[in-house]
């Protein structure tokens, strides 16, 4: 056995010389035991460790704030309901229209008047509507009421319609029936309904009517019949 060291024994076996035996310090440092780190270093490692856990919260936390406090995508919002009040109504008005060149075109008297901004549609009441041609042969019209287009390029004439006018002839033309639409721009006037037609002294009855009056061709269908004063001079063609 070797004396006594200052930080352990050291003990040698006979049989065994090559191999020593530290016990005490000696021994503790063959086995690789270390000292404990100071708190600074362990805490500084413990950060580092930490440190993608730490990242990838912050992550999340952002990304969900982002996505709450991110702007929201519009609604559509529904239509909005078609307006069927009038926005403006007149009494016992007259309405008068003017081509480009100044003439007078059409003008509409009446008891009462409705605009319906929604339809672009004038509702009259006790209408009278006066055309007048490029020419300035008139057109009269009449009816209990009458609906037209805002520029007046359709009326319909709806209770006791009534047109009156002259064909290209020059006769005398009226039109009648409880409902007529009239065109004053191209001087035409149609029904669906069954109408009278007196051309000068010639009186007919229809179920349908087509008048041109710049060409003063009068259609009529459906079941016929006429009375026909002696030919003049003017002759007017009617097709059943």
């Amino acid at each position: 056995m070797s004396p006594k060291t200052a930080r352990g024994i050291e003990l040698t076996l006979p049989d065994l010389p090559e191999v020593p035996i530290s016990l005490g310090p000696v021994a503790e440092r063959a086995a690789g035991a270390a000292a404990p780190l100071p708190w600074p270093d362990r805490l500084r490692d413990a950060l580092t460790a930490a440190l993608p856990l730490i990242l990838m919260l912050v992550l999340a936390v952002g990304s969900w704030w982002l996505v709450r406090n991110a702007p929201q995508p519009l609604e559509p919002r529904p239509a909005a309901a078609t307006r069927v009040e009038p926005d403006y109504t007149m009494t016992g008005f007259m309405v008068q229209r003017f081509a480009a060149d100044g003439r007078l075109r059409v003008q509409i008297e009446g008891r009462e008047l409705r605009h319906l901004p929604a339809a672009g549609r004038l509702e009259i009441e006790g209408a009278t509507l006066r055309a007048y041609s490029p020419e300035g042969q008139e057109t009269v019209a009449t009816a209990q009421r009458a609906l037209a287009d805002d520029d007046t390029t359709e009326v319909q004439l709806i209770g006791s319609a009534r047109v009156q006018t002259r064909s290209a002839a020059g006769r005398p033309a009226v039109l009648e029936g409880e409902r007529l639409l009239l065109y004053p721009k191209e001087r035409r006037v149609r029904s669906e309904q069954p109408v009278r037609v007196r051309l000068g002294d010639d009186e007919l009855e229809a179920t349908t009517l087509d008048y041109r009056e710049d060409t003063g061709v009068l259609e009529l269908t459906g079941p016929t019949r006429g009375v026909f004063a002696p030919r003049g001079a003017g002759v007017t063609s009617a097709r059943p």
